[in-house]
């Protein structure tokens, strides 16, 4: 049996009686990972420590930090191996997938360290003085982005890499220059502990202080309500259910001093397909979206749960299609046990509903923790009276949506809550004649996709991940992508202040040679 402790700044902790277990393998033979609950005592040291670090890290250059990421990146690299092995026996995920995340992990870290390279993330802001403007002078106005403090993060259950301990939240929030207390996700403990290992040990060997990354575990809901309530910790990242996030955005708000959750708290992604498409590739976008949905088990936030088309000839020979491909597909394991009984009691949450039909089902399983894919169907007008068949179910399931006319369709449209995607499929014919469908979309989403899945989230400077509520508590953040580090940024002010007083973004000789906007008009030149 391996026992896992709590890592806090620089310090192997465990005080806690309370001991919880993973079963995971090593060298093909059963093994036990066991890990202290943390304390209460032991979040409020890591919250110390990481106020304290701070207080330094804040004032870190650019070159500093980035030297920091790259060498978390590089030390993932040289694991990927080990780290793939030990995700694999705890989550079930198959290799390939993994070692794909393990890329992204390092691609995502590789996208912040050119950000901060780059220097203009700052949002340098220079309004210069005119003293001699009447009847009153206008003084020097100058505005940038600095870091917020200390950051909790939560990792996700279904990316134990991208969204886990070296993903975007812990990556963007260390960029911005803020120390971040990690709690592993219980899913997947050891395999969080060897990244938490990496991070702390890139820490130590780029002389970064104590405190600017500890990683936390447990199971229980109160210590993430400590986390989340600590008076030290100033902002949140969350990636994960809908009851998850907002349970610690509450307790966010009922704080002395509230503080902002960045909560991802998933969606049902709906795909709209139109007429004219559904007339010429019924057959080929039944596999496209059967295979999204079916993809990883369903245990994506961006696989498509509910799909809406307009009754026709074309829409049966897509719908018996669709119903084939789940027929045939097989079950799949899931994350967890909790993860597989909730997606079971909404199959049957689902199964039970008024005038909804099962229309197929896929091949089942006798192995643990298994999914078995299911496909529902409802005609519209009933759709839009069960607002209980609105809510995400996190698996290999999807809901049909026939539309007797239009009308159901933008009504489906209007009446949706926050998404973080919305998917239309058609023709350039269709997307002129239904292009108020993208419109009112643009209400609902954070990512709007033409004619391809949802499934599959690119890490670039223009993502977002995100959405109106309640896909996210806050509907103007991104969790991927550059943006996502002004989750943990505010804007300063400097009005009159000396040039000495100055950091380096907003000097006159602009000796960062960064992009500023200096009187409405951008460029990286000097003030002179």
């Amino acid at each position: 049996m391996i026992t896992g402790k709590n890592l806090i700044g620089y310090t192997v902790s465990g005080n806690s009686d309370n001991i919880s277990s993973s079963s995971v393998l090593e060298n093909d033979q059963p093994l036990t990972f066991s890990f202290y609950e943390v304390s209460a005592e032991e979040i409020d040291e890591a919250a110390i420590l990481g106020n304290d670090a701070f207080s330094k890290y804040r004032l870190c250059t650019a070159a500093q930090k980035i030297v920091f990421l790259e060498q978390i990146a590089e030390a993932i690299t040289a694991s990927k191996e080990e780290l793939v092995k030990m995700a694999m026996h705890e989550t079930h995920l198959p290799k390939p997938r993994l070692e794909g995340e393990v890329q992204r992990t390092i691609n995502q870290i590789k996208l912040f360290a050119a950000l901060l390279r780059e220097g203009s993330w700052v949002k340098a802001i220079i309004d210069t003085a005119q003293p001699e403007r009447t009847p009153l002078p206008k003084p020097d106005i100058r505005q940038m982005q600095v870091s917020i403090g200390p950051v909790a993060v939560f990792g996700a259950s279904n990316f134990p890499f991208a969204f886990s301990v070296a993903g975007g939240d812990t990556i963007s929030a260390l960029a911005a220059g803020c120390p971040v207390v990690y709690k592993a996700h219980p899913g997947h403990p050891a395999t969080s502990e060897m990244v938490g290992k990496i991070i702390i040990d890139a820490a130590k060997e780029t002389n970064m202080p104590e405190g600017v990354f500890s990683l936390l575990q447990g199971k229980n809901n109160e210590c993430s309500i400590n986390l989340v309530t600590h008076p030290l910790i100033k902002a949140v990242g969350f990636t994960g259910s809908f009851n998850g996030g907002k349970a610690l955005f509450d307790a966010a708000v009922k704080r002395a001093e509230p503080i902002p959750v960045y909560a991802e708290m998933g969606s049902v992604n709906p795909v709209f397909i139109l007429p004219e498409i559904l007339q010429q590739q019924a057959t080929i976008l039944a596999e496209k979206l059967a295979a999204s949905n079916l993809l990883s088990a369903g245990q994506f936030c961006t696989n498509p749960g509910i799909i809406i088309s307009l009754k026709s000839p074309d829409t049966a020979i897509f719908l018996a299609h669709f119903a084939a491909c789940i027929k045939n597909a097989n079950a799949d394991s899931m994350l967890t046990n909790n993860i597989c009984n909730n997606y079971i009691s909404s199959i049957k949450k689902l199964s039970g509903a008024e005038d909804i039909s099962l229309v197929s089902t896929g091949k089942e399983s006798s192995v643990e923790m298994s999914a078995t894919p299911q496909m529902f169907q409802i005609e519209a007008k009933h759709f839009l009276l069960n607002k209980d068949l609105w809510h995400e179910v996190f698996g290999p399931a999807s809901i049909h949506v026939i539309a007797d006319n239009e009308e159901e369709l933008y009504a489906v449209a209007t009446q949706l809550t926050g998404q973080l995607t919305a998917s239309i499929w058609g023709t350039e014919n269709d997307l002129a004649v239904f292009a108020n469908l993208a419109k009112e979309l643009e209400l609902k989403a954070g990512r709007i996709i033409f004619n391809n899945v949802p499934t599959g989230v690119e890490v670039t400077h223009a993502m977002v991940h995100g959405g109106p509520y309640p896909a996210t508590t806050f509907s103007n953040t991104t969790s991927v992508g550059s943006n996502a580090i002004y989750r943990f940024t505010r804007a300063v002010c400097y009005q009159n202040s000396p040039q000495q007083l100055l950091p380096d973004a907003l000097k006159n000789e602009n000796p960062l040679h960064i992009m500023r906007q200096v009187n409405g008009a951008y460029n990286n030149e000097a003030i002179v």
